[in-house]
């Protein structure tokens, strides 16, 4: 090894050495960057656990009941606990309410949905062969938003989808069918297939069909 440094000129280790200090710095670079991608994968799925689950409204009450009873026992020498217990109570009893509201504005969705007025101006436009306006996409984005409390912030969280994808994933919501919502997009039917795919491999990262994007934003 001496004798061959001996030999090299230093032009020549000067380009060896570059070499070797930038493939570590690439290498580092590339752990580091699949690092990243890991971490931010990791926390897109934690999102769509959290937007999955539903509050369970049975457990809540019976915690409420739980608080309320130790709140009962509890004398007046410990008045720190007692309001501790109380704001705990508070924030459950104020949970509980919010997902009762959710879960009936649920249960009427359809209802709202197909009879709503955008509902009838989608229909009017496939009728006709039309996209939807600008308008429409507004209205229809504040539809859903009402119904499904920040449904477009939430897919905002997992993915900066462009407004095409983010259409698209509304008028899922709306329950369109893929050829329908080609029309109402002026895209191909081809090419709504690809985004909802795509769609799902960006937020799940693995592949999946534009059906496995559907099911996830009809869970939503």
């Amino acid at each position: 090894m001496n004798e061959l440094l001996t030999i090299m000129t230093p032009r020549e280790l000067f380009l060896i050495i570059l070499g070797t200090a930038i493939y570590i710095v690439l290498f580092i670079v590339t752990v580091q960057n699949s690092k990243r991608k890991i971490i931010s994968l990791q926390e897109r799925l934690d999102k769509v656990r959290a937007m999955q689950e539903q509050y369970d409204i049975e457990m809540g009450e019976q915690k409420i009941a739980e608080l309320e009873s130790l709140i009962q026992k509890l004398g007046d020498e410990n008045s720190m606990l007692r309001l501790e217990l109380e704001e705990k109570k508070a924030t459950l009893d104020y949970n509980n309410k919010v997902a009762i509201i959710e879960n009936a504005k649920r249960e009427q969705a359809e209802t709202v949905i197909f009879s709503s007025d955008i509902y009838r101006r989608i229909q009017e436009c496939l009728n006709s062969g039309r996209s939807l306006s600008y308008q429409d996409w507004g209205e229809l984005t504040q539809l859903l938003n009402s119904i499904y409390t920040g449904l477009t912030e939430k897919l905002y969280s997992l993915y900066p989808m462009s407004e095409q994808e983010l259409h698209v994933s509304l008028l899922i919501k709306m329950r369109q069918q893929p050829k329908d919502i080609a029309t109402l997009t002026a895209h191909s039917k081809e090419s709504i297939a690809t985004t909802r795919s795509r769609l799902y491999s960006k937020v799940f990262g693995r592949k999946g069909s534009s059906k496995d994007w559907d099911d996830f934003i009809l869970t939503l």
